[in-house]
């Protein structure tokens, strides 16, 4: 069974910064692509950054020049560095993995989420 361990989650002051992390574990061969999406109350689940094993990464609008996505290869991890960091970006982070252990064949996991908040 596969489970996705989060990290880094917190408050911070508008224009700060915060690294979040994610650790995918067990019975995973390998991981396709790794990301982030958060949810915010009374709006829906959005992407916040995905990035896939070759090429690069995907980035929502409003995070885009402020947010990094990388990755650790060998410790199936996932990092988010959130810098310039506003309110409205106060949501709860999920991560998401997604592992296509065959042709058109994709199981997607997700964390368990970790809430970011941005004070103003």
């Amino acid at each position: 069974q596969v489970q996705l361990v989060e990290s880094g989650g917190g408050l911070v002051q508008t224009g700060g910064s915060l690294r979040l992390s994610c650790a995918a574990s067990g019975t995973i061969f390998s991981v396709n692509t790794m990301g982030w999406y958060r949810q915010a109350p009374g709006k829906e689940r959005e992407l916040v950054a995905e990035s896939p094993s070759v090429g690069t990464p995907n980035y929502g609008d409003s995070v885009k020049g402020r947010f990094t996505i990388s990755r650790d290869f060998p410790k199936k991890t996932v990092i988010l560095q959130m810098n310039s960091l506003q309110p409205e970006d106060t949501a709860v982070y999920y991560c998401k993995i997604t592992n296509c252990p065959r042709m058109r064949v994709c199981n997607n996991y997700w964390g368990q989420g970790t809430q970011v908040t941005v004070s103003s």
